[in-house]
């Protein structure tokens, strides 16, 4: 019976994160025309601790948005998009038109999930350009996506998982691998 290992402690996520919004800062010379959008569930809550962070570096506020691909997903038997582009940013008046957007997800896998996000965000405007930062990528991928951050890779089997575990979200702060089977019972 093998093990689950905590591959990402609450220090390492935290060093991680602090990374990629000094390379956000880095390769968009600033923060000006950004906007940061979460993919739920885990993605938002990273969205917004990077937006803080770069609060921090810069002083400058970033726009933060969350999205819910669910109806986009191509292993769903509905496939009729339905996204509230009003609702992407909550109550602040934000458009991605022309804009560089910055997607985050907690593990890049196959890469049906960021493609299924890309397709919704299009539905919302055509930003100048999409980035993707990710806490883990364990590679498999199915599409051609590439994450332009990535807090760890994380070589793996197909029969392994890696879930991350946020403190907004289960309580815990960690990323752990492990076989299917343990990892999500």
């Amino acid at each position: 019976m093998n093990e689950t290992h905590v591959i990402m402690d609450e220090a390492a996520i935290r060093r991680a994160l602090t990374r990629i919004a000094h390379e956000i800062l880095e390769k968009n010379k600033g923060i000006e025309g950004c906007v940061l959008v979460g993919i739920k569930t885990r993605g938002v809550p990273l969205a917004k601790r990077i937006a803080k962070r770069i609060f921090e570096i810069e002083g400058t506020p970033v726009a933060c948005g969350e999205i819910d691909i669910s109806s986009y997903r191509d292993d769903r038997d509905s496939r009729e998009p339905n996204i509230n582009c009003q609702e992407l940013f909550g109550d602040a008046d934000v458009s991605i038109e022309n804009k560089k957007v910055i997607l985050f997800d907690d593990v890049l896998y196959t890469g049906r999930t960021i493609r299924a996000a890309m397709d919704a965000l299009m539905d919302c405007g055509r930003p100048q350009m999409i980035q993707l930062a990710v806490l883990a990528d364990r590679g498999h991928r199915e599409l051609p996506i590439r994450a332009d951050y990535v807090g760890k890779n994380v070589p793996t089997s197909r029969t392994e998982e890696i879930e991350v575990f946020l403190s907004e979200i289960d309580g815990a702060e960690e990323v752990r691998i492990g076989s299917r089977r343990e990892v999500l019972a």
